[in-house]
């Protein structure tokens, strides 16, 4: 599955990292993953839901939160609310991009960040938690005898999942004053509560209050044998194959563009990835690719350049008009194959061209024809191969209007 890295900047200003999972093919609908508390976004369960959400066509933002894995930050200066805040700006960036995410999905202490985050992202339409707690101050509980030393103090120094983490009052205070159950119930988009009957990390008490706070339509899947971080394998898949089936009955699928030559042109939408100096992501309509430039100039040959764009551009339409032409006139036509190599020449070398001095530019393309066709035919088709539409505005006086996005 096509897998892309880039930052986008956080409520506190700082760039977080983030991981965009692709289908190969269309994409059906986008889905926002918030990871568990200290974890991160390549947490095993995140990775895996990730890419198995992506089969099924659905693809998944995952980021780290303020000061855990790549993202900028002290996590000690992050909190409940900032968190909930860093889903909004995720969302926000998933907006500007391509489309804002439909389906949100959250972890453990990610699931009571997506519950409280859900009514800021108005085109979201299904919720789903997994190992959530109902009250996001439970994850005070793993430091509890530390609670009173860190208030008296301001900070302390804890151990989580067998790491030392610091969390100051500021963490303390917030996590006390949400009311998450309030937002649950004036959640007002489908639910999905998923949790196991065994997890000794969150309690299923905790599942039975979300589940009874919100209102309908809602469900339930138990987890049975699952552990609270789903590092079984077949368990994260589980929970991707029952989101993405259950998520479809209440999200409105993107619709899926039929070929017509004569429909109004999509956008092309290109935007920096920043995961390398040149690396972007190109997108139209439901497609989705990279751009780069070869290592030799910097950049990470993770995808076409620039003029490798052009040259395609100009291959496939010139295919595409020989075929139409074939097809029209029932040329016995097999198949076209173009060649295309760009370079620079010196314009005093070209005898057909206006410009005299300098330096011009050259797109050399060879055709190869296979099919059993007699000589006019195959040099009618070589004349049909200039007039591909991309061909006549390559060769024709080009306007291009830039201006700044308000």
């Amino acid at each position: 599955m096509p897998h892309e890295r880039f930052q986008f900047t956080g409520e506190g200003g700082h760039q977080l990292a983030a991981a965009l999972d692709t289908p190969d093919g269309p994409i059906k609908a986008y889905a926002l993953f918030a990871h568990c508390f200290t974890c991160g976004k390549d947490v095993l369960a995140a990775k895996r839901i990730a890419i198995a959400l992506a089969a099924k066509g659905i693809a998944t933002l995952r980021f780290d939160f303020t000061g855990l894995g790549s993202s900028e930050g002290d996590f000690a200066n992050s909190t409940f609310s900032s968190n909930v805040a860093d889903l909004v700006r995720a969302a926000d960036h998933l907006r500007e991009r391509s489309q804002a995410p439909t389906i949100l999905i959250g972890h453990s202490l990610g699931g009571a960040a997506i519950l409280a985050a859900a009514g800021q992202i108005p085109e979201a339409k299904a919720v789903a938690t997994i190992a959530a707690p109902s009250d996001p101050s439970h994850v005070t509980h793993f430091f509890k005898d530390q609670i009173e030393d860190i208030r008296a103090k301001g900070d302390g120094a804890v151990s989580l999942a067998g790491r030392p983490f610091r969390i100051k009052r500021e963490f303390l205070d917030d996590v006390a004053e949400q009311n998450l159950m309030a937002q649950v119930k004036a959640l007002h988009k489908a639910l999905l509560v998923m949790h196991s009957p065994t997890d000794d990390t969150v309690g299923i008490d905790n599942a039975t209050n979300i589940f009874i706070a919100a209102k309908h339509p809602k469900s339930f899947v138990s987890l049975a044998g699952a552990d609270h971080l789903l590092s079984g394998k077949q368990d994260a898949a589980y929970v991707a194959g029952v989101i993405g089936a259950w998520a479809e009955r209440y999200i409105e699928l993107a619709p899926q563009p039929a070929a017509d030559a004569g429909s109004t042109p999509r956008n092309v939408v290109v935007q920096e990835t920043r995961a390398s100096k040149f690396q972007q992501t190109v997108t139209t309509g439901p497609h989705r690719l990279l751009a780069d430039e070869p290592a030799a100039v910097g950049g990470q040959d993770s995808g076409p350049g620039p003029y490798d764009f052009v040259l395609a551009g100009l291959g496939a339409c010139t295919s595409m008009t020989m075929r139409m032409y074939a097809d029209r006139k029932s040329l016995p036509l097999d198949r076209v194959t173009v060649t295309l190599t760009h370079s620079k020449i010196y314009a005093k070398d070209c005898e057909e061209c206006e410009t005299r001095e300098g330096m011009l530019d050259q797109i050399d393309r060879v055709i190869r024809i296979e099919g059993e066709l007699d000589v006019d035919q195959r040099k009618r088709l070589m004349e049909i191969a200039d007039k591909c539409p991309v061909h006549k505005t390559l060769t024709s006086e080009i306007r291009i209007v830039t201006k700044a996005a308000e």
